[in-house]
């Protein structure tokens, strides 16, 4: 797959293309749906499928303060969008300036000039140009002026629940991540780089390695869940660490009077050293909230049926 960055970045001789565009955070269930609609159109056609999407997250720019939590990283959403077979991975900067890019300028600019739209693929809910004044209506409109066909697909759903980026980070928040999962697709992943903190599970016999997350990561409800633990970027089958099991504790460690929260992760059979590591989470289930205890035995004991717990259901 090829990745630009910026839709200036087509080539010369560029030929005809399928486009779809969004934001795709999660590239979830209804992202997959889209997406691999626009790869076999793009296959039947003969000309090649074109990703837009967008960075930073368009609301961050339009309504400063507003950024969501982000279900995928990057690199991640690069990763799982070549997973569909897509062509190229356009990747716009969202700027002030693009942010307020007219509907019909957007479709001239965008779809026409740079990446030679055959054929526009999107939810029939997706909004375009400035203040989102454009829909599908439009876009199709445009499409006649221009020479471009539009396909506007239905939104996927299952047991009269709609997928979307927004409710899949409400599961999240809420810390249901079996929820998450089945609209993912996959289990909910969170990255991070493993960073030094109180020692405390090493003298409780339970060593963490606790992971320094990216400010907007959508980090689950606090509480504690059953987790393998996974190394960023392509695969690699004889990597030790890939899918170990992991209890993970989300919170503040009320029983220390903790004030920071921290994502901590117990490896389940692994001793080794991960300071500075990047590292990954993918959540598998909740075992339980956050509690309080009044001393440090009955913590321990709790600990330990979480490790079992999490054997029983990963090991």
């Amino acid at each position: 797959m090829q990745r630009w960055r910026g839709y200036a970045a087509a080539p010369g001789g560029w030929g005809r293309s399928v486009v779809t565009i969004g934001v795709f955070d999660g590239v979830h269930k209804g992202h997959q749906a889209t997406i691999g609609h626009a790869v076999e159109r793009a296959k039947e056609l003969g000309v090649r499928s074109v990703v837009v999407t967008f960075d930073p997250h368009p609301s961050e720019v339009v309504r400063a303060g507003s950024h969501p939590a982000v279900l995928t990283e990057p690199a991640r959403k690069a990763e799982l969008i070549e997973a569909l077979g897509v062509d190229v991975l356009c990747v716009v900067p969202f700027t002030p300036d693009f942010s307020r890019l007219p509907a019909e300028a957007f479709v001239h600019d965008v779809l026409v000039e740079h990446l030679h739209a055959a054929l526009v693929v999107v939810g029939e809910n997706f909004r375009f140009g400035h203040r989102a004044a454009g829909d599908v209506p439009m876009l199709k409109r445009l499409g006649r002026t221009f020479g471009f066909g539009v396909e506007g697909g239905p939104l996927i759903a299952e047991g009269g629940r709609v997928f979307s980026s927004t409710y899949i980070r409400s599961c999240v928040d809420a810390g249901d991540v079996a929820a998450a999962a089945a609209a993912l697709g996959r289990p909910h992943r969170l990255e991070g780089v493993v960073v030094r903190g109180d020692q405390r599970g090493r003298e409780l016999g339970f060593p963490t390695a606790n992971l320094l997350c990216h400010r907007y990561a959508a980090v689950p409800a606090d509480g504690v869940y059953a987790a393998r633990l996974v190394r960023p970027g392509p695969r690699r089958d004889r990597d030790p660490l890939m899918g170990l099991p992991a209890a993970v504790s989300i919170g503040t460690n009320p029983t220390f009077s903790g004030l920071e929260r921290r994502v901590e992760a117990h490896v389940l059979d692994f001793s080794g050293d991960l300071y500075g590591e990047r590292l990954a989470l993918d959540f598998d289930a909740h075992l339980r909230g956050q509690l309080r205890y009044d001393s440090v035995e009955p913590l321990i004991a709790q600990i330990g049926r979480d490790v079992e717990r999490t054997r029983e259901l990963l090991g």
